[in-house]
């Protein structure tokens, strides 16, 4: 008897969280096929029903873990600084690097930043380009109210997207290699500081954007 459309759909996304789970903690290059389908609970020849290859089931769950993304959720939220810096913070685990209960697509590709596998690198690039154009949307609406301290070109806004992204990036990445946990929490609220600044507020004014 044929499995239900429902059963394959289950299927499909007990192999997707596992990769996910997988991707994010070892990158690309050190999961398995095996190893994904063990932690997924099924047979290895299962995933050949869902996936044609590791390459799709990457994609597949970078694409997957950006609809599931708190961050897509926040973009929903009224508009606020407050509501933006959420939006960062959650989207690149700023605020806490263990946490793995809904990891955002950086948490992947954070591992696979210098990868030479071509697909890799072409998934890398659009998930790049997605987080950019969130950030900027979400700067041009806080522009169009009022709602930012310094009120730039749309090309200036354009530009401090892809330098919040580029700042996240790298501080996430340094405080990835970092044992020691209040250094890198010291490296990630720095890197979060700078942004706030670069957005026009004041050193007094932060404090209370964070209440």
């Amino acid at each position: 008897m044929p499995y239900s459309k429902e059963h394959k759909l289950r299927t499909k996304d007990r192999i997707l969280k596992s990769a996910t789970d997988l991707f994010c903690r070892y990158g690309f290059e050190k999961v398995s096929i095996q190893q994904v389908m063990a932690s997924a609970k099924m047979t290895h020849g299962a995933f050949y029903s869902h996936f044609d290859s590791k390459e799709a089931l990457y994609r597949a769950s970078i694409v997957d873990t950006i609809r599931r993304s708190k961050a897509v959720r926040l973009a929903k939220d009224p508009l606020s600084l407050k509501h933006m810096t959420e939006l960062v913070s959650n989207y690149l685990n700023l605020r806490d690097l263990a946490q793995r209960n809904d990891p955002g697509p950086e948490s992947i590709l954070f591992n696979d930043i210098d990868s030479g596998n071509p697909e890799i690198k072409k998934v890398y690039e659009e998930s790049y380009l997605r987080l950019v154009k969130l950030l900027e949307k979400r700067l041009k609406a806080l522009r169009r109210l009022n709602r930012l301290p310094v009120m730039d070109g749309v090309s200036a806004i354009s530009e401090k997207a892809r330098l919040i992204v580029a700042s996240l990036v790298g501080a996430v990445a340094v405080a990835k290699s970092i044992s020691q946990e209040e250094e890198r929490r010291r490296i990630l609220s720095a890197a979060q500081k700078h942004i706030l600044i670069m957005l026009g507020y004041q050193d007094s004014e932060l404090e209370t954007i964070h209440r």
